[in-house]
């Protein structure tokens, strides 16, 4: 696409974007790594948590686009392995704005038949936070209009290590066997089993790294960065990277034949 067809789709109204989408090729899966909660704050000289807060408002937006859209899992990133890593006061202010957000939510979830569930260590959160998190996942165990996936204390790596130990626990029971271990069988103990590998990987505020997340899943996946902060990324922009996506000629490694006439 030139860079004066992206600006003039830029330009179309939220209603135009969705009238351009071609229901038939969007996304079954699409991940998010929501990034510039804090940037968005510290612009508006705001404490970091006002960014988060705000962010809450785009995942629920982009929540409520996908079930619109028909598409079948959203997987966003909302705290890392590392993130442990920032001081306590916003971690633990992180942690609160989560349970929050699934008291105030899980019902809305149940209405609009959306499953709720986590990936990660999820051991590693506060205590009540992980009974929030178990009570929405148990709440909305059963629905299958969207997949929300949720990943807490997550890392790439860690899942990846987090999958082996599984194999090797169940080739020492004997229930597997060393020359049974490929692609398939270590997909099926990744925390994403049951789910299909992710489609699209949206990233905001301008940085061009996937940053530890779904190193496994995202193998195929589509790219698509954009400037924009998560606290501002909203419906809109979120029709302008699906619009990207459709744009894209997926190969899986393949060479497409082209046919030429005479």
């Amino acid at each position: 696409m030139s860079t004066n067809q992206s600006s003039a789709i830029d330009q179309l109204s939220t209603e135009d974007l969705g009238a351009k989408l071609n229901p038939n090729l969007l996304p079954k899966h699409v991940a998010i790594i929501m990034d510039g909660n804090g940037r968005w704050a510290e612009a508006r000289y705001l404490p970091r948590i006002a960014g988060h807060r705000e962010g809450v408002k785009s995942i629920r937006e982009i929540t409520q686009a996908c079930s619109d859209l028909g598409i079948q899992a959203l997987t966003i990133y909302a705290f890392s392995h590392e993130n442990w890593n920032r001081p306590a006061h916003e971690t633990s202010a992180l942690m609160n704005l989560l349970e929050d957000f699934l008291a105030e939510e899980s019902r809305k979830l149940i209405e609009h038949g959306i499953r709720f569930r986590t990936i990660g260590r999820i051991k590693n959160l506060p205590a009540s936070t992980i009974q929030r998190v178990h009570e929405a996942e148990q709440a909305t165990a059963h629905l299958d209009r969207l997949h929300l996936t949720v990943a807490l204390s997550y890392g790439g790596r860690a899942e990846i290590v987090d999958a082996v130990r599984e194999i090797l626990r169940d080739v020492q029971k004997g229930t597997l066997q060393p020359d049974e271990v490929d692609e398939a069988v270590l997909q099926q103990h990744l925390y994403t089993q049951g789910l299909p590998d992710p489609d699209l990987l949206i990233r905001t505020s301008g940085e061009t790294r996937i940053s530890n997340f779904l190193l496994w899943q995202l193998a195929y996946a589509e790219l698509y960065f954009t400037p924009t902060l998560w606290p501002d990324f909203r419906r809109h922009e979120f029709l302008l990277a699906l619009l990207d996506y459709q744009g894209r000629e997926r190969r899986f490694g393949r060479v497409l034949s082209r046919t030429t006439s005479s």
